[in-house]
């Protein structure tokens, strides 16, 4: 990963922590599908390039999404999430910045138990899309459930459409 990539990922982690202390609409695709693609990518950073994953590094790689993955379903239990104009609005109470504290310093254990057992590649910036990518996908795993138990439809994509509307629909009328 090149020190522009580097920066890219301190700019996005830092807007996405901006937009989640501020609360937003949430929008189904963003929530879901932005994850898995941060996930696919970085994976593919982490096979690419004629890289070796050792035992060491997959040890490494796996304790670290283990905690990545942990503290996004932290992430999403602690986000408040409510109807506005009849869609779903989140945010992340200040407290939450314990988990984004929680997830640097994750970061910084596992660079340092990667580099003790000569793990290459879990010590290297590689890991960083791949774990984000895991983090999101945890806190999605717990927001789309409450929301579906809640009936609060995502808010509509670019095109108008609601991502899973026909699942909130249902909800609706199994309710009734």
């Amino acid at each position: 990963m090149s020190g522009f990539e580097i920066i890219a990922v301190v700019a996005v982690v830092g807007y996405v922590i901006y937009q989640q202390l501020g609360g937003q609409l949430l929008r189904g695709k963003r929530v879901v599908i932005l994850p898995v693609v941060l996930t696919v990518i970085g994976f593919t950073d982490l096979t690419g390039g004629g890289r070796h994953l050792s035992t060491a590094d997959i040890a490494c790689l796996t304790v670290g999404a283990a905690g990545s993955i942990a503290i996004g379903l932290a992430f999403g239990a602690i986000t408040r999430l409510e109807s506005r104009g009849g869609v779903l609005w989140a945010k992340l109470p200040m407290r939450g910045l314990w988990l984004w504290g929680g997830l640097v310093a994750w970061r910084g254990v596992v660079y340092v138990l990667a580099t003790a057992v000569h793990a290459p590649v879990a010590a290297s910036a590689t890991t960083l899309l791949f774990t984000l990518g895991l983090n999101r996908l945890a806190q999605a795993a717990v927001v789309v459930p409450r929301a579906l138990a809640a009936g609060i439809p995502f808010a509509p994509e670019k095109d108008g459409k609601s991502f899973m509307s026909g699942s909130f629909d249902r909800g609706r009328r199994d309710q009734r």
